[in-house]
Formats: structure tokens, C-alpha cells, sequence
């Protein structure tokens, strides 16, 4: 399994996979800000555009927020092993390149990552050109 680098989502499409997320069942997103790491583990959630962001609007308890569409540059995708497991996310960053949050596919049970949700993302970045 190689890191991929590219291809990746360019900013017109990162709408179209944000709403795509919350039917793809449990995933990990995990938030970097001002050097600390906040992670939510459940369904990524549905949201909804307005006065310049799309809102996050899932069940409570849950995960919440407010996204800046336009700060959202383009979505790499994450293929690596971590801590000794294949790993799988969408790597969402800004105009510099900095990582603004990832969602990393779920895994099942038994600590595997949840095969509809790997086939989905295979899918999506097969389709692009490098």
C-alpha cells in the first residue's frame, strides 16, 4: 500500500464528497487546530449550505460544526498503514496545504476497515486523472 499523493479532489468538488459522507455509515474525522487533535468516531454528518458554509447539522449527541467551503482547497487522498494497519481518509486542506481535518474510513467489528466504504473510495479516486 503506497501513500497517495495524488490524484486529488480539487475545490469544486469537495461539496459533492462532504455530501456523500453521511451515507457512508461510521467513520473517524479527526480536526487539527492550533497544534492539538480532536477525533469523532460516528456517522460523518449531514449539512446543509448557508451564508457562506455548510453547516453540520447531525444528531445530538454528535458531531457539529461549521465548514468555510471556500478555505477548503482540495481533498487528498490518504492510503498509508497506521500503527501497523491499512488506513484509509480524506485528507481535507486548505490553499497553503495544511490539513484542516481528515475522515478516515470506519472499520467493522473486528477492527477491519469497512469494505463498501473502501470500494466507494477506491471508486471515487480511480476516476480521476493524475
Amino acid at each position: 500500500m503506497n501513500q497517495s499523493v495524488e490524484p486529488s479532489l480539487q475545490q469544486d468538488q469537495v461539496l459533492p464528497l462532504l455530501e456523500a459522507l453521511p451515507r457512508w455509515g461510521n467513520t473517524v474525522t479527526i480536526v487539527f487546530s492550533g497544534g492539538c487533535v480532536f477525533e469523532f468516531k460516528g456517522p460523518f454528518p449531514v449539512g446543509a449550505q448557508a451564508e457562506g458554509f455548510y453547516n453540520l447539522d447531525g444528531p445530538v449527541p454528535g458531531f457539529h460544526g461549521h465548514l468555510r467551503l471556500e478555505a477548503l482547497q482540495r481533498v487528498r487522498f490518504q492510503d498509508k498503514p497506521h500503527r501497523g494497519r491499512d488506513s484509509y481518509a480524506f485528507v481535507f486542506e486548505d490553499i497553503g496545504g495544511n490539513t484542516v481535518f481528515k475522515v478516515f474510513l470506519g472499520r467493522d467489528s473486528k477492527g477491519e476497515i469497512i469494505a463498501e466504504q473502501l470500494e466507494e473510495f477506491l471508486r471515487i479516486r480511480s476516476t480521476l486523472s493524475v
